[in-house]
């Protein structure tokens, strides 16, 4: 997954929000969100088996991971990082690991109360509590300034977006934005993409998660048409 958005507004009937951009080569063959392990929902990697994004919908938690920069783990002894998202939503928190078998990531864990974010890039684990506001999680890190174009374009859109006033209310304005706003795959603070590589593979968005954790419980919308905002589909609640 490579974009992360968390709304947080502990006053809201929907304290947090998250919106889920995963993007990965479209050749990379992969599930929908189902119970596909105990008591946790999300899509699954079928290549590696675990996951971008987990929902404990009875404890209303989620964690997502987003591939970050840095160090790369030794090939003989690298995990996927796909495992961290199931390990930190069945937990509630940090899985107990060992940093250096993975990749860089940024990994997300959010419930009604707030988010947390840890940072592994290769050499050091750092965490932040995420603040109340809005925050966009990119390849890069936590994009607090403007230097992104991604972030410059979308974070004061989502910022600005109207709540919705429960779990089962329209979600109009979020799954338009979630769903790139119109704004074509090859601009730059697009962020739903597609690039066609050299050796004819093709990356690109495949999917689109909106989340929102309240105390009444889980909102969780999935779409595998990334473009399209009428195309999503209810997970929970069924």
């Amino acid at each position: 997954m490579c974009t992360v958005v968390v709304s947080i507004d502990p006053d809201a009937e929907i304290p947090l929000i998250l919106v889920g951009v995963r993007d990965e080569f479209t050749d990379r063959p992969w599930v929908p969100p189902a119970e596909h392990w105990p008591g946790l929902l999300g899509g699954r990697d079928l290549q590696a088996g675990g996951t971008w994004l987990a929902v404990d919908p009875v404890a209303r938690r989620a964690a997502a991971i987003v591939n970050g920069h840095g160090v790369l783990a030794p090939e003989e002894t690298r995990r996927s990082r796909g495992d961290l998202p199931l390990q930190a939503a069945a937990q509630g928190g940090l899985p107990d690991l060992e940093p250096a078998r993975y990749d860089p990531f940024h990994l997300i864990l959010a419930d009604p109360a707030g988010a947390r974010l840890w940072h592994w890039d290769g050499t050091a684990l750092t965490e932040d509590d995420l603040p109340p506001g809005t925050h966009m999680i990119v390849n890069s890190g936590w994009e607090q300034g403007e230097d992104n174009e991604r972030v410059a374009f979308f974070r004061p859109r989502f910022a600005g977006a109207g709540r919705p006033a429960d779990v089962g209310a329209p979600w109009e304005g979020w799954r338009e934005l979630a769903t790139g706003a119109g704004l074509p795959t090859g601009d730059p603070r697009s962020m739903i993409i597609r690039h066609e590589l050299p050796d004819g593979r093709i990356f690109g968005s495949l999917s689109v998660t909106l989340l929102g954790l309240s105390a009444s419980g889980v909102r969780y919308d999935f779409t595998e048409d990334p473009r399209d905002p009428a195309a999503f589909r209810r997970v929970l609640p069924e």
